[in-house]
């Protein structure tokens, strides 16, 4: 298999890496993020193992029920 070298900002190496799996390769990583676009459901799923994104999405949601909640008893 042919390779080719790129050259990228620590910001897309950094981005990149957080979306990478832990047992797949930046090759692999790069074309499971870029594959198929005709299946609408593989990205899903994707930022499950990324630190810190959990505890956003629970705080944002919590944020928002709160404010949803305070609307309710007006």
């Amino acid at each position: 298999m042919a390779t080719k070298s790129l050259t990228i900002t620590e910001e897309a190496y950094d981005r990149l890496r957080a979306f990478k799996k832990e047992d797949e390769s930046f090759t692999e990583a790069i074309l499971r993020l870029t594959g198929n676009e005709s299946d609408v459901m593989e990205g899903f799923g994707s930022m499950q193992d990324v630190d810190g994104f959990r505890e956003a999405v629970a705080s944002t949601r919590n944020g928002l029920d709160g404010d949803l909640r305070e609307r309710d008893r007006r």
